[in-house]
């Protein structure tokens, strides 16, 4: 009799996404490839999102996917189901893998000032938008431009770049909780020049 493990995958029918991944992952950590190619069907195309938008590469954003899944071969037995749903686990070792590969080409780190270019613009459009995106877009935009400064960098740069609170706490040497503030802030005029545009 062959153990589980040996055994190739099979999905009940009806399982839960969640749960499906979670059992992906043990096989994944009991070192079977054919569970690492299930794996990768069926969350490569959103952690490939999820990597494009911090990067905005496709050739890079497909180098760190490679490079997310090699961690995940090499560190699903550190997978524990009872802290997280899998699909977090596996978002946050993209992200951290992405934010590690912008951080590795920039050359010189930009200072954050009030008066820095409107680089934020280029970093939330995105040409390839259909005219409803386009239309949505258009208005965060324009909600964009009217929150201060330092909150809408910050806004941008946690929710396009993926940089955490800490980080941005370390880019404008100030305690995470000042940054939280100005997060919050951002947020809520955002949410409600929004609702206005609407």
């Amino acid at each position: 009799m062959r153990r589980v493990e040996d055994r190739p995958y099979e999905e009940p029918p009806g399982a839960p996404e969640a749960a499906a991944l979670a059992e992906l992952i043990a096989r994944v950590a009991a070192g079977r490839q054919d569970a690492l190619r299930t794996l990768y069907d069926r969350t490569a195309p959103k952690l490939f999102g999820l990597v494009l938008r911090i990067v905005r590469d496709r050739g890079a954003a497909e180098d760190v996917l490679q490079d997310c899944y090699l961690r995940v071969w090499q560190n699903a037995a550190g997978y524990a189901p009872e802290a997280g749903r899998p699909m977090a686990w596996l978002a946050a070792i993209a992200r951290h893998r992405a934010i590690d590969w912008v951080r590795r080409r920039s050359e010189v780190p930009m200072p954050a000032s009030d008066d820095e270019d409107d680089d934020w613009l280029a970093r939330v459009a995105d040409p390839r938008d259909s005219e409803a995106e386009f239309l949505s877009r258009d208005a965060l935009l324009t909600c964009l431009d009217r929150l201060e400064p330092v909150q809408r960098d910050c806004v941008v740069r946690a929710y396009c770049e993926g940089l955490s609170r800490e980080e941005l706490a370390l880019r404008y040497d100030r305690p995470v909780n000042t940054v939280k503030t100005w997060l919050h802030r951002g947020l809520a005029s955002l949410r409600g020049c929004l609702d206005a545009a609407a």
